[in-house]
């Protein structure tokens, strides 16, 4: 379709039209286009960043869910053993309770043995008076040559001498202090019992505490750093998504100012050639608008560099060799009208995307000769050649040749 465009009130063929000054800042088509280019790499580079930003958060994040994973394993065991410790506590809280009823058991019988001992003393003092008083000098001096109230019940002469009667006070007297005697001393080790496993349940209960207090503290900050981490990675999500957006319109941009071009200019003039630092010559002059990239095993990357230049732009061969490979866009597939020229036995040099051959099968060509015209044929988004240079078939950066 031929396109025109009214200006001041006359209609200009549309190529008159691509030599027009457009946009806010007065550019040229091929300028805006230069501009698009440049734009469309930049973004590209954004777009990169972001992906490698998203690979490693990514890679953090399932970090944290295995650390999480891990940490839920623990606490699956610790909560076992928990049960386990709670268990004991229990026993040993039913064990403090029936040490506790002895323990007021054993209080209230060493009380009434206290009183019954406190009693038979009496009765035994009432005894002993009336003895003394009654008894004959042999039987006193035993008693006076007594050490004490002990010596005197223990004293074998003095026992035979008293009677039946008082014998059984004394064995009473005699028994009830040996009762009290053992009741204070199983008193005193129930309460030292009773002291340890209050103990023991205290630093059981402490222990149980600050296992549950560790794990909650771990699980609570892992689960707080991979949230974090997912908001981040949720945000650099977005705005890469955003700017796959702009690249989409800007790429939209490029191809309908390229389709234009082609449209109203054809096939360009051939320029100057242009040298660099390397054997090869540049088979095109124009800026890199996709560099290149290494392939690694977890990325595709650019096999080449891609050129930016209008629909039309003749073609150099980047040194002197024979086209050893041409093929159209249903032989090459995503490269389009593709070239390949073998120049020594390990190096070729390769051109996609051409809007039309300019050489043969098998041909022999010089450096700097055309061997074909830019385009857009192929997997593209705009007019551009892609270049490779190939080192015993292997893809390497041609910057390095240029």
């Amino acid at each position: 379709m031929r396109l025109r465009l009214l200006l001041g009130g006359v209609l200009l063929p549309l190529a008159l039209w691509a030599a027009l000054p457009i946009g806010s800042h007065g550019s040229s088509p091929q300028g805006r286009l230069g501009q698009l280019q440049h734009q469309i790499q930049t973004v590209q580079g954004k777009i990169g960043r972001r992906k490698g930003t998203e690979r490693v958060l990514s890679t953090e994040i399932s970090a944290y869910s295995g650390r999480i994973a891990a940490l839920q394993r623990r606490i699956g065991v610790l909560a076992r053993r928990e049960s386990a410790i709670q268990a004991d506590l229990d026993a040993r809280r039913a064990e403090l309770v029936r040490l506790q009823d002895a323990l007021r058991f054993q209080r209230a019988r060493l009380i009434r043995l206290r009183a019954k001992l406190a009693h038979d003393r009496a009765v035994l003092s009432r005894r002993l008076v009336q003895l003394y008083t009654s008894a004959p000098p042999d039987l006193v001096s035993v008693v006076l040559d007594a050490k004490g109230f002990a010596d005197l019940l223990d004293r074998g002469e003095f026992l035979r001498r008293i009677g039946r009667q008082d014998q059984r006070v004394i064995e009473t007297v005699r028994s009830a202090k040996a009762d009290a005697t053992g009741a204070a001393a199983r008193l005193a080790v129930l309460e030292r019992r009773s002291q340890q496993v209050a103990a023991a349940i205290l630093d059981r209960r402490n222990a149980v505490a600050a296992v549950r207090s560790q794990l909650i503290g771990t699980r609570v900050g892992l689960q707080s750093t991979r949230a974090g981490k997912s908001r981040a990675l949720a945000k650099v999500q977005a705005s890469r998504m955003q700017l796959e957006g702009n690249l989409s319109g800007l790429r939209a941009e490029q191809a309908k100012i390229t389709a234009t071009l082609q449209a109203a200019q054809g096939t360009l003039p051939v320029g100057p050639v242009r040298h660099g630092s390397g054997m090869l010559i540049w088979p095109v002059d124009g800026p890199i608008t996709s560099p290149f990239c290494e392939r690694r095993a977890w990325e595709s990357c650019h096999p080449g560099i891609d050129i930016g230049v209008p629909s039309g732009t003749p073609i150099r061969a980047a040194a002197a060799g024979r086209v050893a490979l041409l093929q159209p866009v249903s032989a090459s597939g995503g490269y389009g009208n593709f070239t390949c020229i073998q120049h020594t036995a390990a190096m070729a040099t390769c051109y996609a995307h051409q809007s039309r051959f300019a050489v043969g099968m098998g041909q022999q060509v010089a450096q700097g000769q055309v061997i074909g015209y830019s385009g857009c044929t192929g997997l593209c988004f705009g007019p551009h050649l892609h270049f490779e240079v190939r080192i015993d078939g292997h893809v390497v950066n041609p910057l390095s040749y240029l």
